[in-house]
Parts: structure tokens; sequence; C-alpha cells
């Protein structure tokens, strides 16, 4: 269907895609080309359908009609067009794609991002011209006599050509010889033959496999032990590699490539040299790979059974006890595989006509998560599993032979879903197949034409089963099953994207275009290992030689060892690292990387659990008991339980909540440390740097020990509750029952940034004047209605001073030790038709509250000054002036601080504590973001408290399903189980976001798709009102959001820090107010404060300073106050930004348009200073131009801030 609206559109389609896909091509960001080429061809196609009059509608076949239909646009009348309406097939085809592709666009998205994941085939002519003279070459080397390997590997040494044998490498001793004769076959094989190569990430260049059969005469029967089959391999290649360098026919660059970092799959790479020659492929990015394979030869194909044992080592004394060589075994099977895996692919190819793009899809959503070659950190063990991937299609087709009873648990055969679905609908299925599949549990055998060479039993040595159709290999045979648990929950999250997102919402950016291989934002724990010291603690040379070498052995083991230390806490478990690289032909053997990164997802229902129970007290002596043992090491002691029950366990000791989030990284450590000698720096996370980040100083957190304060959100909900009981208790004294106590605030949630602390009121004047900061934690009462209220708005004000003073003599008299007293206003200007009062209530374990009343009655009063005529259309009600109009500019103020104090604050308050209870990360989440924001200087002022914790809601509400009735599994897959892991998604998502485009967030448990979704996003709009970020300020978000993900990107190599991340620059403001520190109670939140400034300076250190206030003001802080004075008096002048956690400094941006001469006027709005001479033009018509003046402002600053200024320093200082 697109190809023939491609024709209607005439001949320039062509070309400008073509254009399009070069540019793409030479940025070298596939997820940039891929995400241009799809929203370029998606324009295309609509702009096809707005086009000038002229052009009309010619059928999905315009081409067959267009002369026909200018034929009867000439002879029809003049000026008159004939539409000819879609035939019915056309119709079909236009459903088709809605039914198959999930929707048109869908399609037209997948249409256009095939074309830039292929490589350019009709540019090959270079290629297949080197091809041919590689051929010549290989068909004419001379053969070279038998003889011993290390005399053979001297002589190509000589040539600058190593030998890569394996290990055990041959000794003086070996009695087998190597030789060399020209291939018996020569074969183009792999993706390039069947034209279904893929882009692959990182510009790796595209493999053209070339594979050249050795002949049989060069191997004996009893090759297949002891690793003699890959030791003649190895030779061969070496020769073949002489061969080739000594060539001046071919100019090219060789090296070495290991898969897997396994010696025994080296393979020859040539790259092309970029010289102009008839043979230079250079512009194809592509690579040639010389995979020396075996065809037919003596050794008899069932000794290779996964099952037998083919090494024999030193130290196995056993001969009648072998233990299988599973890897050793499929390694060997892959040499036999290359043609037969050309033909199985061709034969999919011709029988089913969607598998190559299929195939295509699965690639590039595999790539964009790691599971394939590039040079970022990838997914161990799917390196080189182009088969797989497309044994995963032949699954989904053809079915699967029965399942093995002796394998797991069994279950039912897979019967084929047929070979007539759509790309989009092969791709989904193997999504679900990888998504419900649990290769722990069953293996897999794709359905073979004469059934399967091995029988199901000789597969249990292997953790994971995959046999293809060939009957060949189990191509899972060296995937870590960790890996493959982390490929089934990428699986569940994709199908959630698309299958949860609503028709507005496209998922293939998702799916197709986003860059998933992000570590902070994929994984909730990261682990960083260095390898350069790591020794087995039960090291096997029978194991070494199964995997090809001491690297592959250990990263095996550690994998296993943390899947089985970490249990049901893990959903997946990832050993990450680059791929295998190129080395040159004189290196022997493959390097492996000493540093890798472990990323660990987390199943929040149990990952934080204290204790890990082992066997009963009545199995001391059995194999279990030391099995459990051995594996914890001195962790492991017999414990009792509450319940009577003695078992073995393993108790991990916590001080805190913080602590308890790291118990899955205590024991990584600790497991890390028994099994592989890993220690101290050689083992790191970050989770310990965010903490930090949420803690105050050691010396004030050391102070409030001393003091006895009470610290926790416990402990202030505690509070809270004992304060509800005091109030209810009083309802004789009032005249009014009181219904309701609602809190309002973050540190009652769970997501104020510095966990709650009570200070005893008679133990704060230890504190330092730059720690005294008192926060007062909003209360709404809501009293019973009543007639006996007055209908006037100032008169009820003046009611609820009462109530208060009342409330403050009552509770004082009542409860021992308790403060309170009644405050008035908030802002610079009052109103008196607005809630201005407060009570502030202090307890005697020095908690601090706002009370505030809530009257439904003055909603209805506020809307009758704002509409007092409600019963006329729009447009016949009289225009408001003078006093009546700033009365109602008055009450909308007040409407608006009534609507969100009383309407949205106490839901606001109940949806995201009840997030905090359904994710365990949340809360941790919103903690860090307000960090982030208020170290740079927008929380606020700029952004409110509650849209932050509503833009992590929606981090983690995005892809989830209503939460009524739902249990921990059925949660958003999707969904952060850490803090760390959050904190990353909201940057993601905020470096990412138009702003333009709003926010819907289902706090209401509701879905987005539904009805409620409007309403939701109404309610976000009402909640940020005049605190969401303007236009300036959402662009420095995006900005400041994109740096840190840089920094967070930089983490991963160790070029970046936590810290990095919060620490702001300031020299893109115009000028900056510095505060003096000693003088703010907040100044010990700072990120770097300076402890110097709260030591005592007194001669003794226990003497109380006689300065100190012996008043208490919750909520007091004068570096806030001074903020807000500022905004108020600067509003047209400058824009301010400060940090409220403890920041000493305000920075400021001049408007733009202030600092352009400008006529006089009168009320201009800002302090003005005529321009000099110098500047001024000579016409007399510009005389009296105007600027802002900056001396006088910064002059009154400094008049303002008073004592609390040091100084005003302008850019230019």
């Amino acid at each position: 269907m697109v190809n023939d609206l491609k024709r209607k559109r005439g001949t320039d389609v062509a070309p400008q895609t073509k254009r399009l896909h070069q540019q793409q091509h030479d940025a070298g960001d596939e997820a940039e080309a891929y995400s241009s080429a799809a929203e370029s061809d998606a324009s295309m196609g609509s702009a096809s359908d707005h086009e000038a009059n002229g052009d009309d509608w010619h059928g999905l076949d315009g081409d067959q009609d267009t002369k026909q239909d200018q034929t009867n646009d000439h002879t029809g009348h003049s000026g008159s067009h004939i539409v000819k309406p879609p035939t019915g097939e056309e119709l079909r085809k236009i459903k088709d794609a809605t039914d198959l592709y999930r929707s048109t666009f869908f399609k037209l998205q997948i249409d256009a991002l095939l074309p830039n994941v292929r490589p350019k085939y009709n540019h090959a002519q270079p290629l297949e011209a080197f091809l041919l003279a590689l051929h010549k070459l290989l068909m004419n080397m001379p053969s070279v006599s038998p003889q011993h390997p290390l005399h053979a590997s001297r002589t190509l040494s000589q040539k600058g050509v190593a030998v890569p044998y394996v290990r055990p490498l041959p000794t003086e001793d070996t009695n087998w010889k190597v030789s060399f004769e020209k291939p018996s076959e020569i074969v183009l094989a792999g993706s390039w033959a069947t034209k279904t190569a893929v882009k692959a990430k990182d510009g790796a260049k595209y493999e053209v496999d070339v594979a050249v059969e050795m002949p049989p005469a060069l191997f004996q029967e009893k090759d297949y032990m002891n690793a003699r089959v890959f030791q003649k391999r190895a030779y061969y290649l070496a020769v073949v590699a002489s061969a080739i360098a000594e060539n001046a026919g071919l100019p090219c660059e060789l090296f070495y490539e290991s898969t897997s970092g396994d010696p025994r799959r080296t393979t020859l790479v040539l790259r092309s040299k970029c010289d102009g020659s008839p043979t230079d492929f250079s512009k194809l990015n592509a690579q040639i790979r010389i995979v020396p394979y075996i065809g037919q030869s003596p050794i008899p194909l069932q000794r290779l059974s996964p099952a037998r044992s083919n090494i024999k080592t030193a130290a196995q004394e056993d001969e009648s006890r072998e233990d299988p060589t599973p890897l050793y075994n499929t390694t060997f099977m892959l040499m036999t595989t290359p043609k037969s895996h050309l033909l199985s692919i061709h034969h999919l190819k011709q029988s089913v006509p969607a598998f190559v793009d299929a195939l295509a899809l699965l690639r590039v959503w595999a790539n964009q998560r790691g599971y394939g070659v590039g040079s970022r950190m990838c997914v161990r063990g799917f390196e080189g599993k182009g088969m797989w991937w497309a044994s995963i299609l032949d699954l989904v087709v053809n079915g699967e032979e029965p399942p093995p009873v002796s394998l797991g648990k069994g279950g039912t055969k897979r019967k084929p879903l047929g070979k007539g679905l759509s790309s989009y609908q092969l791709f989904k299925a193997a999504l679900d197949f990888l998504a419900r599949h649990n290769f722990h549990e069953e293996g897999v055998f794709v359905k073979a034409k004469d059934g399967h060479r091995f029988p199901p039993g000789s597969y249990s040595s292997h953790e994971a089963v995959f046999v293809d159709s060939t009957s060949s290999v189990n191509l899972l045979a060296d995937v870590p099953i960790s890996s493959l648990d982390l490929l089934r929950y990428d699986a569940q999250a994709t199908l959630e994207a698309l299958d949860h997102s609503s028709i507005s919402e496209d998922p293939f950016q998702t799916v197709f275009l986003k860059e998933h291989r992000d570590m902070f934002a994929r994984f909730d724990i990261v682990v960083r290992v260095d390898l350069s010291s790591a020794e087995m603690r039960k090291a096997s040379a029978h194991s070494v030689a199964d995997h090809g070498s001491v690297y592959n052995a250990l990263m095996t083991t550690l994998v296993s060892t943390l899947r089985r230390g970490l249990g049901n806490r893990a959903k997946a478990i990832a050993v990450l690292h680059p791929t295998s690289d190129i080395r040159p032909l004189s290196q022997a053997q493959p390097a492996n990387p000493s540093v890798v990164h472990i990323g660990i997802i987390l199943d929040s229902e149990h990952a934080f659990r204290l204790v890990d129970h082992g066997p009963p007290a009545e199995e001391t002596e059995s194999e279990r008991t030391k099995q459990f043992r051995e594996f914890w090491g001195e962790k492991a002691e017999l414990r009792r339980f509450k319940d009577g029950s003695i078992v073995e366990s393993v108790v991990w000791e916590v001080k805190n909540s913080d602590e308890r989030a790291h118990i899955p990284s205590m024991i990584v450590r600790h497991l890390l440390k028994r099994h592989f000698s890993i220690g101290g720096d050689a083992v790191q996370t970050w989770q310990s740097q965010y903490d930090g980040l949420l803690r105050v100083p050691q010396s004030i957190s050391s102070t409030y020990q001393t003091t006895g304060a009470a610290v926790g959100f416990k402990a202030a909900l505690t509070a809270f509750d004992t304060l509800v009981k005091h109030i209810k208790a009083l309802d004789d004294a009032f005249p009014l029952a009181v219904l309701n106590v609602s809190p309002a605030c973050p540190a009652l949630r769970y997501t104020d940034v510095f966990v709650p602390v009570a200070v005893p009121v008679p133990a704060r004047s230890a504190l330092p004047k730059s720690a005294s900061y008192l926060p007062a934690m909003e209360i709404i009462i809501e009293f019973e209605k009543s007639a006996r209220w007055p209908d006037d708005l100032r008169a009820i004000q003046k009611i609820k001073l009462a109530f208060f003073e009342r409330l403050a003599t009552v509770l004082m008299g009542a409860v021992k030790g308790l403060h309170a007293s009644v405050v008035l206003g908030e802002r610079p200007e009052r109103l008196e038709i607005q809630d201005e009062a407060a009570l502030d209530i202090v307890t005697q374990e020095g908690w601090a509250f706002r009370a505030r009343i809530w009257h439904d009655r003055e909603a209805t009063l506020l809307d009758r000054i704002i509409n007092d005529q409600p019963h006329l259309p729009k447009a016949l009600r009289r225009t408001a002036s003078g006093e009546d109009a700033r009365e109602r500019q008055a009450a909308l103020q007040a409407h608006e601080v009534y609507t969100r104090r009383f309407i949205h604050a106490p839901r606001h308050h109940r949806a995201i504590a009840a997030l905090c209870h359904r994710f365990a990360a949340f809360a941790g989440t919103v903690r860090i973001t307000k960090r982030w924001f208020a170290s740079h200087w927008l929380l606020r002022g700029h952004v409110s408290e509650e849209a932050v914790e509503l833009l992590c809601a929606y981090v983690f509400l995005r892809t989830s399903a209503p939460a009524l009735g739902e249990t921990a599994a059925s949660q958003a897959t999707s969904a952060p189980s850490s803090k760390e892991r959050g904190f990353a998604q909201v940057v993601e998502f905020l470096k990412d976001w138009d702003w333009t485009t709003g926010l819907s967030v289902p706090l209401d448990n509701a879905d987005q798709a539904s009805a409620a979704a409007p309403a939701l996003r109404q309610r976000l709009l009402a909640t940020l009102h005049g605190l969401c970020p303007n236009a300036v300020v959402a662009r420095r978000i995006t900005a400041l959001a994109k740096a840190t993900w840089e920094c967070l990107k930089g983490m991963e190599t160790g070029a970046s820090s936590v810290k990095r991340i919060f620490h702001h620059p300031v020299d893109h403001y115009d000028f900056v107010v510095e505060l003096k520190t000693a003088l703010s109670p907040r100044y010990y939140q700072q990120l770097d404060a300076d402890p110097s400034v709260w030591t005592s300076k007194n001669k003794y250190a226990n003497a109380v300073d006689k300065d100190s206030s012996p008043s208490i003001m919750p909520g007091f802080d004068p570096v806030s106050m001074l903020y807000d004075d500022l905004k108020f008096v600067y509003t047209d002048t400058v824009l301010l930004f400060y940090d409220p956690l403890g920041g000493n400094r305000i920075g400021a941006v001049w408007q733009p348009a202030l600092r352009t001469p400008r006529p006089f006027r009168v009320l201009g709005g800002f302090s003005s200073t005529p321009v000099p001479k110098i500047e001024a033009k000579a016409k007399e018509k510009e005389k009296g131009l105007v600027i802002v003046n900056e001396r006088a402002i910064f002059a009154e600053i400094q008049r303002i801030g008073s004592t609390l200024t040091e100084r005003v320093v302008p850019r230019s200082a």
C-alpha cells in the first residue's frame, strides 16, 4: 500500500528518501536515524492527503490510471475533476493494515524503519568483486604437509601471524600434527547471504560470513578429544590469514575475533582499505568473516552428544565417572552448522512472506536492549546469536516437537501459528513466547523434518535448552539463565507498552527507537566489579576446559552464584560488558574486559527481607545443610524463631529503612568476597552516595542523638495521630464538633527530602543557628456543618481566628508542654477575604504542626463575587470596573488558594501516600528528585513539591494497570524497585518531555485511556496553577535533565560521580546575590555545607550562646522570605532562582527586553536610567531612551536584604 502511494506522489519521493537515508547514515546515531526516517515518511504520507487542490485520489494503484484520469480531465468540463473512489481491494488493504499492524500509522512507521536498518545491497559491487578475488585466492592456496603444531606456529610467527591455539596449548610432547589443504567448498553464509542483515549498535559493521569447508582428510577419528579439532582449525585459519596478508591483490586489514571471548570460536576478519580501488567496499560499512567449518569428517557425530565427555584432565582420576562437556560439544557442533543454517533460513524466507521483516523488527528490538554486539554495555551471552532470533520465528511459524518428559515440568506442545501472519504479528508472537516461557523449567525443541538427533535427556547438563530445526545444536548452551530472565522481563515490559497504550499514545518510539541500554534507568542496582584479582574458590580444570577459558568459566560461576544467593529477591540479573573486539594477527588469545557491571532488577515484594532460611535443625549433618554453610560461610548460623522453628539462616543486620534497601547489595558483596576473593574497592555501588544526599551532616546528626530527638517518618505520623486524638477529645470545648483532621504535608506522606526530626523544646537551645529550622507540618481541620457560620467572607476569617484562639487555649491546658500560637499571612500581600490564618502547634517532643480550618461555604461566596450573574449568558453580563473589578480579582486569587489548599492538597496527599505504600521505591525517588530540583535552584520558586511528586507518579504509573484488586505480581513490569533507578527514569523522561503537551497522571487508579483522563489532567493543571514552570524554566529543566543524563552515562565508565549531578553552575546568571550563611537556619541542609559555620566558637564547647533566641517559630526561614519579597518586587524585572534547602545564593536573570533601549514612560514597571550619550543616536525623535538601572537595583536588593545579604556579584565581576 505504501509503495503504491509513493508511486502516486511522483518521481521526487525516491530521491528524497534516498537523501534522507544518506544523511541519517552519516549521523551515526541509529536511534535518531530510525526516528527521523519514521517521522519523515509518516509526514510525507500525511502530506499527500493535504496537497494542493490539483491533486486527487487516484487509488492505491494510481500509476495505472493516471493517464486515463488526465484524459478524463481534458475531455470533461473546464476546471472540473473526476475523483475516483478507492476500490474494494484497496479498502481491504487499508483494513488489513489496521488489523494486522495495530494501526495504519504503525505500519507506516514500520515501513519507514526497515529500509534504514538494512545494508545497501545495490551498492555491493565492490564487495562482490572482493569476494570473487578472495575465492580465487583460497582455492589456489598450496598445501602444507603435516608437521608438529609448535614447529608450524614458529613458521607462521616469522610472518607476523600467531596461531590462535586453544587451551590446553600444544607442547613438545604432542603426538598429533597439523596440515593444510585448499578448501573443499566456500559458501557465502550468514545474514548477508540471506539478506536478513540488520544494522547493529555503536557503528558495528555488517558481517559477511564466508564459510570455508576444511577438507575431511585433515582430521582423524579421535580429534574430537581434548580440543584437538580446535587446534587444527586454528592452524587452518592462521594459514589462510598468512596467505591473504601476503597477497597484494587483496588490499585489506586482517584481524582475529573470538565470539563471546571463546578462543575455540576464533574467526578471521577482513576490513577493506579506503583506497578507492574496484574492491573497496568500505562504504558498505561491512566486514568479511572467514569461518572454517567441517562438512564431512571421520569424526562420529554421536560422540558429540551434550551428555558425553570429550575432555580428559589430569585431575580426573576416576575414569569410571566422566563429567559431561556440554559447552565443548556444542562448540564443536557449531562448526558443522553454517551451511545447514543457511538452508534453513532460506527455506523460512521462501515459505513465510513476512519472515524477513519480522526478523528485522525482532533484531532491532533486541539491539536496542543490548542483546547483540556493541561497544557499550551489552548483555552477556547474546553475541553471535543471529540464528537464535531466526529460530524463535521458526518456532512461532512451525511449532515444536512434543515436550520432553525428562526435562523440567514439561508443558503443552506449541502449535504452529501459520505462515500468513504479518511481520508485526510474528514479532509480537515472538515477544509473547519470550515473555511467557521459562527456560529454566522447560526446554524447547523446534519442529524438525526428521526429528531430533539427540534424545531430550542428553541436554540435562544445560541450564537452558533451545534446539533449532536442524537438530544440530542447543542455541542457548552458553547463555546464562539470568540473561534469559532479563530477556523475559524486557519482553513483558514491551508487551505491556503495546497492549496498555491508548490510541493517542504511540508505543513505536519506546519499542523500536528508544535506547534501553542505559544501566541506571534499566536496573534497580548496578554493581561495578573489577575482576583483575578474582579467583574462583573452587576452580575446576574440567570446567575451564569445557568453557574454553578461565575467564568464561569464572563469569559463568559468578552469575550462577549471584542468582542462587539472591533467589527470589531479583527478577533478573545480567552481566554487562562490551562485546568481544578484534585483535591483531600477532595476538593469539582474545583479551577479556577486566571490569564488568552487574545489573539487578529487584522483586520489591521479597528483595528487602532480613532473613534467608535454610534447612531445619534436624538436617544438621545432611548434604543440604553442608552446602548451605559452604555457600554462605560465616553468615550462616542456626537460629530459633518466634514460631518455635530452629533452622539454618542468614540474617542481614540493618539500622534503618535506608540500610534495608542495601540488603541485595550486601548479599552481592558478601558472595563476591567469599567465592571470588573480590572485595574492597573492587566492588562499587552508588546507593550510599545517593543516601548521603538525603542525610544531614554527621555533626548535626550527632547533636540530634545527644538531645534525644525523635527521627523518622513513622515517628511524625505517630505524633500526628496523637495530636488528632487530643483535638477530637476536646469536642465539648467547641461549639462545633471536629469531623476530620487531614494531613497535607510531604513529611506525613514519606516524600520530604530529609527525614523528619523532632528535637525536644528544652533541648533546642543546643542547636546552632545554622541548623535551627523547625518545619511546620500542614494539617486541615474540618468542623461539622452549621447554619450559624456568617455569609460574609471577612467575617468567616474572623470566626476562624476565634476558633484558633479557643483551640490554642484548650490544647495548651489539656496537653502538658504543648505550645500553640495563631499566625497570620505567608505572602507579602494580604487579602481580607482570603484564608490567611493558621494555628502553629509545637508539641513537647518538638513536632510542629500548622493547622488550618476548612469551611466549604467560602467557595460558594467566592463564586458569587467572581460571577454575580450566573443566570445570564456570558455575552449579556455586565463588565465589572473599578472597585468591582479589583474585588473580583481578589476573589479569583482567594478562590485559587482555597481550591489548592483545601480541595487539591488533601486529595493529592492521599493519592501520593497510597503510591508510597504501593511502590517501595516511590518515596525515595521523590525525595531524590526534589533534591535534584532544589540543587538546581528550581524547587518551590518555580516547580512546586506537588509537581515533582506528580512527575514521579507518572513515571511509576505510565504502564501500570489499575491498582484496584491487583497483586504485587500484576503491578507494572517496568516500575522501578529502587530510588536510584526511579530517579534515572525521571531524568530520562524530563530530557525528552514536550512541556507544551501537558501530562495526565492516573492518580485515581483509572486507566489512562478512560473517560476520566481529561478530568485528571485538569486536576493536575489546577494543582500546579501558579507553580508550574514557564517556558524559560521549562527549557532550563530540559537542558539540566540532558546534562544530568550525560553525567549518568559517564558514571558507567567512572568519568562522573553522583554528587556532580547535583552541583549547580552559576556562570549563566546575570548576577548572584550572596547571603550570609550563619544567618540561614537551613544552611545545614545544603549539599556542600561547611561544618565550620555552625561549629561552636565559644571558649567552652558546652556553653549556651547568649544571643540564641528562646522563641520557637515553626517554618521560619528568612532566606525564603527574602526570596519571596524580591520575587514580588521585581516580578517584571528579573527571574530569580535559589535553593530552598540551605541555599546561600540567589541567582537572577534579567528580562531580555529590559536590556534594550526603550522610550521612557511613567510607571514603566522597572527602575530605569537614561541611555548614555555615546550609545544614543543622533536623531531627535530617538532621544529619551532608557534601560534597566542595574546599579540601583543592586543597591535596592542589598537594602531589602539588610543583614542577610553579603554582596551582589554581577556576571562581569
